[in-house]
């Protein structure tokens, strides 16, 4: 059984609330174009997508992350990922774009400057960047939210030197 180094549990209230506005627009949307034309593909669309950022609400309450003497594990909702430490190439604090800041909260990918990378965002609070020495699939890098940033570097820095 591997030795658990760190836990933290995050919780952001400006991304719950993204994500609330976003279903009861999308609600409101598919209510007021299936009175007017009923059920059509936009009404149907903006339905799915109610649906969607619904799921968000609830899937994306808090990202859990924790570090054991061999992996950093994350887990937002029910999608979680995992990496060894021995795969760590490089980690530092990563200072996002506008764009992919505040456009970018939940589990997305995204190609950043020629790599392909996972994201575990919040709208709010510090990133972390870890380059990894092999990929995990296509995932070159990882991006994600912590409130202390400088915990998990030095953390991680000296777990994944040493092996």
């Amino acid at each position: 059984m591997a030795e658990k180094i760190y836990s933290e549990e995050i919780r952001s209230n400006k991304t719950d609330l993204l994500f609330v506005v976003l279903a009861l627009i999308s609600y409101a949307l598919s209510a007021w174009r299936l009175s007017v034309v009923g059920f059509m593909f936009v009404p149907g669309l903006f339905l799915f997508l109610g649906m969607l950022f619904t799921f968000y609400v609830f899937n994306y309450r808090v990202l859990k992350i924790s570090i054991t003497d061999k992996a950093l594990h994350l887990k937002f909702g029910i999608i979680p990922w995992k990496t060894d430490l021995s795969n760590i190439q490089e980690i530092t604090l990563y200072d996002a774009q506008v764009i992919i800041k505040y456009g970018g909260a939940g589990v997305h990918f995204a190609f950043v400057k020629g790599e392909y990378r996972s994201f575990y965002n919040f709208l709010e609070h510090p990133r972390v960047l870890i380059r990894f020495k092999k990929k995990q699939g296509l995932v070159k890098a990882l991006v994600f939210t912590t409130q202390k940033p400088d915990k998990i570097l030095e953390i991680l820095e000296k777990r994944s030197l040493a092996t």
